[in-house]
This record gives C-alpha cells, structure tokens and sequence, in this order.
C-alpha cells in the first residue's frame, strides 16, 4: 500500500535549546516567587531572593519579569494564553460569548495541558489578591493584556473593527468577568477548606463547576433583563 505524505501526520514544531533553556528559566523563576510569596508573604520576598531560590542571577530575572508580583502570578499569563488559544478553535458558526465560555470549559478540564488550579499553592495566591495592591495590580494588568487579545480575536472572528463595534469588548470582558468572579469565589472559599483542600486532587473539578454555574447564572440574567425589556416595550 502506498502511503502519501498528506496523508501522515505532521509533526509538532520542536523546541529548540535556547528557547527550551529559556522556558525553564522563566519557569524556575516563577515557582520560586511563588514559593516565597507563599511562605514569607509578599511584602517580605525581593527579587534577589527570587533569583537565588531559582539559581540565577539577579539580571537573569529582570529578562523575565518586571517585578516579583509578575513572576509569581506567571500561571495567569499561562492560562490566559492558554485559554486565547483555545478560543482561536472554537467553530466559527459559535456566538462569541459562547465560544469563549466553552473555551474556558476545555481549558479547565483539559487533562493534557492542566489549569493552573490543579498546581499546589495557586488558590492560596489568589486569596492574598484582595489584600495585596501590588499583587492585585500585576494581577489586573495580566488580565488586561489577555482579554485584549480575547476581544482581537473575537473580533477576526466576527471580522468587524474592535475600534468602532462594541460587540467583540462586550462579549470577552462578560465572558471574563464570570470567570473571574469563579475564580474569586474558589479562591476565597480555601479559609473553610480542611488542610488538603485548596489542594486535594478531590477538589480539582470544583473550579470547573463553578465556573459553569457562573455561565448558567449570566445566562439567566441576560435573559431575565430581555424578557423585562420586551416586555416594558410592549406596554408603552
């Protein structure tokens, strides 16, 4: 039997070693900021500390963050790319909010590349958030740059300007705003988890069912306020 080459599978791009070395720099230099910020509190952990728990120089971290919040909240970053490239394969016939909600599912429950919230120590990150200008701060501009890609994409998807037609900006930021509500609601919730709870491999679907909850909960207001108005439409 002959076997053409379309019909074989192509191969992922590989890595080479630079940018293999560079991962793990960065990657390095992230668990250890979170390690710190973990144990010591974010008020007391310098970027020094950070390079030398990582094993590198103090230049070296400035190559990959710009302060120690950044390096430490690094999985934001991760999942948001995580998550915009996921949303880049959603169909194109789904309705952007649609479309991001069921990319977030994937991510969520991907097996394969796993969420940050299946590592130990990110839920309690997230609830020093509230606390914590500076790290609430670096938090918000990492969402920022995300969601800015969601609304380019979004808006490819649509093929309209992001610049002149709401819908792409209107469908992330809500779409972002549950997910974030989810996550704060998770996060908040480890005080009254018992000591394997934030982290308990028995926990790691809860996230994912909050979040679905959220999406049924602004589903069900979106179509409780079209209701009010055609009906408050229809009496004048």
């Amino acid at each position: 039997m002959t076997v053409t080459t379309s019909s074989l599978p192509i191969p992922a791009p590989r890595e080479d070693g630079r940018r293999r070395k560079a991962r793990r720099t960065r990657e390095a230099l992230a668990a250890a900021a979170l390690e710190l910020v973990l144990r010591d509190g974010p008020d007391e952990v310098t970027v020094a500390a950070i390079a030398d728990r990582a094993d590198v120089a103090r230049r070296t971290f400035s190559r990959y963050f710009g302060s120690k919040e950044e390096a430490a909240l690094d999985f934001v970053r991760e999942d948001g790319s995580r998550i915009n490239a996921l949303l880049r394969e959603r169909p194109a016939a789904e309705p952007p909010l649609v479309a991001y909600r069921r990319a977030v599912a994937c991510w969520l429950t991907d097996r394969d590349t796993p969420a940050s919230h299946h590592r130990p120590g990110i839920r309690a990150l997230l609830a020093l958030l509230d606390g914590d200008p500076a790290l609430f701060g670096a938090y918000q501009r990492i969402r920022v740059d995300a969601q800015a890609e969601s609304v380019a994409i979004v808006a490819a998807r649509l093929g309209v300007d992001a610049t002149r037609d709401p819908r792409p900006a209107v469908a992330v930021d809500s779409a972002a705003a549950v997910l974030t509500a989810a996550l704060r609601m998770w996060a908040g919730s480890a005080a009254v988890d018992g000591p394997d709870g934030p982290d308990s491999p028995d926990d790691l679907d809860d996230l994912a069912a909050l979040v679905e909850r959220s999406y049924d909960a602004l589903m069900a207001e979106a179509a409780h306020a079209a209701g009010h108005e055609a009906e408050s439409a229809r009496r004048k």
